[in-house]
């Protein structure tokens, strides 16, 4: 069964569309302008949307570029004034047929039936790429991997929250995907958002939705990442950059599985299972006085740690003999060859970007270097950064972890000659959330 949207100012042609989809065992959904239809759009998930050119106030066009812009299901333009031009930009807009009234009752059925055929065959290959990418990380034959691996299959299948800690680039965001794909859950969604990267003034909005006009730039319903995730999965990534104000909201929600969108009245249930993770200590993150402790015992139900990639010893090999096949098909050329020289290179290092860094080596290797067998000359690899100088010892935790912090990361910006991008790179951290860092730690990047 399928949930079907169908937007038409005309009374019979909307009551004789949903009568023949229900009779074949579909849902529908009846709305008769522009209007009426954004706002079922943002309180309700839909499979197909039937969708009238001419339409009182904003027409059809203007609603699929809306639904295009926000990314929503297959849409079948329809219209008794349909003209050449009109069904070019209904194309271009995303549109995925264009229908002429009078409409054939059976040429909608058939179309309408192609729209969902697609629409599986491309959740089908989406699946499909996400497992490739998920098994990246489970690659490996070590002791902490196997650890990792058992850990994993014993939290999947039940509702427990679990907090996922480990260095950047380690892979903490492909364990939580694991964790939804071998869940109860799989067939539902899947929701992330990285909670370092949305300003703070837009989280909660992000979290829990808003209505219409609860702030400028609020011109529609929105919902929220829980109520996206209702059913399925929330990730919350980098938890611990969590204001104190948003953790004490996101604890109530996860006390009483109830909230209001941000402007709202209403109080909306939902039945989510919430993931999070962070590189940073969350209980120094108490200590300082910068994360709540009942929402750690909350998150902490079931902890499992990422293995940084320098304890895993020959699994480094693994990886990148996996990582140079991966990029030799996707150039259609020849997978290079790891000298004996070239391996112990790599298995002597101390993989500060962790598996990002090591995939970032071997797609640079398949693509730039010429020949078929890479030597320990062609593996440049970031330098060990030198000791940031010593801190003051009577400073508080907070205080000298933020030292410590400005001095580490000046000294690979240092390194890298003042490239951002490579020094995000190198430190596993999104280049926004260094941005940001560099922003709040008053350092000028200045290249030579």
């Amino acid at each position: 069964m399928a949930r079907i949207l169908i937007i038409d100012d005309e009374p019979g042609i909307r009551s004789t569309l949903g009568g023949i989809l229900e009779d074949e065992g579909h849902r529908a959904t009846l709305c008769e302008s522009g209007e009426e239809g954004i706002a079922q759009l943002a309180r309700d998930e839909f499979d197909i949307v039937l969708l009238d050119l001419w339409l009182p106030g904003i027409d059809g066009l203007s609603v699929l570029e809306r639904m295009r812009t926000a990314g929503g299901p297959p849409v079948i333009m329809i219209s008794g004034h349909g003209s050449v031009d009109s069904a070019v930009r209904a194309t271009r807009l995303g549109a995925y047929d264009f229908l002429e009234k009078p409409l054939s009752l059976e040429r909608v059925l058939l179309t309408v039936n192609h729209a969902l055929s697609d629409r599986r065959l491309r959740e089908q290959v989406r699946d499909l790429k996400r497992h490739l990418t998920l098994e990246e990380i489970l690659i490996g034959e070590s002791e902490a991997m196997q650890k990792l691996e058992q850990q994993i299959r014993s939290a999947a299948p039940s509702n427990s929250r679990v907090l996922i800690t480990g260095e950047n680039g380690s892979g903490k965001e492909i364990v939580a995907r694991t964790l939804h794909r071998l869940s109860l859950r799989a067939d539902q969604p899947f929701i992330d958002v990285n909670c370092a990267a949305i300003p703070e003034e837009l989280i909660e909005s992000e979290l829990f939705g808003h209505r219409k006009g609860a702030f400028t730039g609020a011109i529609d319903d929105r919902k929220g990442k829980f109520e996206l995730a209702d059913g399925g999965t929330l990730f919350l990534d980098e938890v611990g950059d969590m204001s104190l104000k948003t953790q004490a909201k996101v604890l109530r929600v996860l006390q009483e599985q109830t909230f209001q969108r941000v402007g709202g009245q209403q109080t909306i249930k939902v039945d989510v299972r919430v993931l999070a993770a962070t590189n940073k200590s969350l209980e120094a993150e108490i200590g300082g006085g910068s994360f709540r402790s009942d929402l750690f015992y909350r998150l902490n139900v079931i902890p499992i740690e990422v293995p940084p990639l320098r304890v895993r010893g020959d699994d480094v090999i693994l990886l990148a003999e996996h990582f140079l096949r991966r990029f030799a098909a996707e150039i259609a050329q020849p997978k290079k060859k790891l000298s004996a020289g070239a391996a112990s290179k790599l298995r002597g290092y101390h993989w500060p970007g962790n598996v990002r860094e090591l995939r970032n080596l071997a797609e640079r290797l398949a693509i730039l270097l010429p020949g078929d067998t890479i030597e320990p000359e062609d593996i440049q690899l970031g330098a060990r950064p030198e000791a940031p100088t010593a801190i003051a010892s009577n400073l508080p935790l907070r205080e000298a972890r933020d030292e410590f912090e400005k001095q580490y990361i000046l000294s690979r910006l240092r390194d890298l000659a003042g490239n951002v991008s490579r020094t995000a790179d190198a430190l596993g951290v999104e280049r926004s959330n260094l941005y940001r860092k560099l922003h709040a730690y008053g350092i000028r990047v200045e290249r030579p």
